[in-house]
């Protein structure tokens, strides 16, 4: 039996962790509770007096479109979403009302599910807004497609309105990782939440030890507070952004092993990390004590000879960056993190918001280790 960290009965087991956290960084979708708030009119913001059970988002699961016959259905959802609910760290921190995606019969998310698929694929992404009324697009970065499938309602003309349906079609024809988000009135849905990450392994793709997708953004909770019918007024022209995001989670809950995505590994591993940006801001992103080589931008690989070893990385809106390092540092615990340190609070809390961290399995039988877990409200 592996040795329990903290506690009997207080801490969890380094199989238990690593159960929770899987190998891809993502965990499986978490059951999907309810909270009962003030329904809003999506048309223009105003709420009414009527009370209605949203879902509360899970974690964003990863779907292998490939074994599921090349199609995915994304349902488009009005939720709640708590980047951070316990009471450490400035918490709680909370996003009354989101606008999430969710895969076939999965659960609601923000970001969306991570669509993954193998290149040369020809599949399909199904939007399906037929219990929304407010109009919806999926566009995706990246990937050459047909004009119609662009996603931008402007200039194809297609808009999936409240009620509706509507089926595009791509090939996975750009090897790498890419953003989708809702391109219809496209600043207040991205704030609303309506984005996600693709990625199109190449024909021969092998994959790292331990690989990873962390999607960062910002947020002005105000556009939230404002659509779940509270006193709050959002201004695009005035944007103030007070939630920070590690795949919609902000710190300590981004250490959670089920909610949140830690960076799980064991000395020697080969490590791989995806980072989208989905915010409006660059975000430099860094990690202590590791050096790590970009082996793709945008989803075009980094020859060889052009790599260099580095610790931050500025990852500006809508761009991406594949990353590789061994784990090759003394085994413990160790930051990720925006190096614009005024993302890494909750209100005025330091530190919280966007940042997790790199942990060694060795490392989960410290008294440190049992602290973090009870900071992120892990009660496994």
């Amino acid at each position: 039996m592996p040795p329990t960290i903290g506690a009997p009965g207080d801490g969890i087991t380094r199989r238990e962790f690593m159960a929770a956290t899987g190998t891809t960084g993502i965990a499986a979708a978490a059951g999907c509770a309810t909270t009962s708030e003030p329904t809003v009119d999506e048309r223009d913001g105003r709420s009414s007096r009527q009370m209605q059970s949203v879902p509360t988002t899970s974690p964003p699961e990863i779907v292998d479109l490939n074994e599921r016959d090349d199609s995915v259905t994304l349902k488009t959802v009005t939720a709640a979403h708590q980047p951070h609910p316990g009471e450490t760290m400035g918490g709680p921190v909370s996003l009354p009302r989101v606008w999430a995606w969710q895969a076939d019969d999965g659960e609601p998310s923000v970001p969306g599910p991570v669509l993954r698929v193998d290149e040369g694929t020809e599949f399909e992404v199904t939007l399906d807004n037929s219990e929304m009324s407010t109009p919806h697009t999926f566009h995706v970065h990246g990937i050459s497609t047909t004009w119609e499938n662009d996603g931008v309602p402007t200039t194809t003309g297609i808009t999936v309105g409240g009620g509706e349906t509507h089926t595009y079609q791509f090939t996975a024809n750009t090897p790498g990782t890419h953003l989708y988000h809702c391109h219809y009135q496209t600043p207040r849905h991205m704030e609303m939440g309506m984005y996600g990450a693709l990625r199109v392994d190449p024909t021969g793709y092998e994959r790292a030890d331990r690989e990873y997708f962390m999607t960062v953004k910002e947020w002005d909770s105000r556009l939230s507070r404002q659509y779940a019918g509270g006193d709050a007024t959002y201004d695009l022209t005035n944007r103030r952004p007070d939630v920070f995001t590690v795949n919609g989670k902000s710190a300590p809950r981004t250490l959670h092993p089920e909610d949140g995505s830690p960076i799980v590994v064991s000395a020697g591993d080969t490590v791989r990390v995806h980072w989208l940006n989905a915010g409006f801001m660059s975000h430099p992103l860094h990690i202590h004590n590791h050096r790590f080589d970009v082996v793709e931008r945008d989803g075009s690989p980094i020859p060889d000879v052009a790599r260099y070893r580095r610790d931050t990385q500025s990852v500006s809106p809508a761009e991406r960056y594949t990353i590789e390092f061994e784990a090759d540092a003394d085994p413990g615990i160790y930051l990720m993190h925006c190096h614009k340190v005024d993302h890494i609070r909750n209100g005025s809390t330091y530190p919280g918001g966007m940042l997790t961290g790199v942990v060694y399995e060795e490392a989960m039988n410290t008294d440190i280790f049992a602290s973090l877990m009870e900071y992120a409200g892990y009660e496994g």
